[in-house]
């Protein structure tokens, strides 16, 4: 096999994998047995292991003695660690891509918040967060700090192996998301300070952090009377 070709089956496989993880098809703690994927990708185990190696490096697989790869576990003061972190990075990369956003990026943006908009009274948790994910992407993607916005890509790639929707979790937090979308669009295009957009975004990002943290601790604390 040539190199070339090599790759290639490497990013077929990692994006197969990835896929599943991010689906939760393969959930936390799962196996990754190389020579079962690679059966099921028709290819030989030297591109699944690349593309592990590669997951490994994003966080989203670890490796354990005597057992192999398995998809990361992950407990909820990671995603904590994990928000907070996105949080600064994704302000900053938001910060910097303001200027390159034209009219037609920002168009874009709020007609798919205006999509997430129309979600809210029924809200289908998964679709609403792809959705939140292309609202971000269009605002942070033109960031001409690479190394920034490869830091951004990784806290994406890491939020999405530890856990399916933080909205399905907190419904109620969705709305609050939208409106935020709102006045982060309207920051841009009035050109705000670059602070005042990278606080916003940063905010943002950490009220979804703490909504998630309170109706956690809110059920923690109910659990141990429920059914007496």
């Amino acid at each position: 096999m040539t190199a070339v070709a090599n790759a290639s089956k490497s990013e077929q496989a990692y994006v197969w994998i990835r896929s599943r993880i991010s689906a939760h098809a393969f959930g936390p703690g799962y196996r990754l047995v190389l020579g079962s994927i690679a059966d099921e990708l028709n290819m030989s185990v030297v591109p699944v292991r690349e593309a592990i190696r590669r997951l490994e490096a994003e966080g989203l697989v670890t490796f354990e003695r005597n057992v192999g790869a398995r998809v990361t576990l992950v407990d909820e003061s990671e995603y904590a660690h994990t928000m907070q972190t996105l949080g600064l990075v994704e302000g900053a990369a938001t910060a910097l891509s303001a200027p390159f956003l034209d009219a037609t990026a920002l168009a874009q943006a709020a007609e798919v918040n205006e999509r997430m908009t129309r979600m809210l009274d029924h809200l289908d948790a998964h679709a609403f967060t792809e959705l939140n994910r292309q609202f971000h992407t269009v605002l942070f993607e033109p960031c001409p700090n690479p190394h920034l916005l490869d830091l951004v890509h990784r806290g994406w790639a890491r939020l999405s192996g530890i856990r399916d929707s933080t909205f399905a979790y907190v419904p109620g937090r969705a709305r609050h998301s939208v409106d935020e979308h709102t006045h982060i669009l309207e920051l841009i295009r009035e050109g705000a300070d670059p602070l005042e957009i990278e606080l916003a975004a940063r905010n943002h990002r950490w009220r979804t952090r703490d909504a998630f943290l309170d109706a956690l601790h809110t059920r923690t604390a109910h659990t141990p009377g429920e059914g007496s």
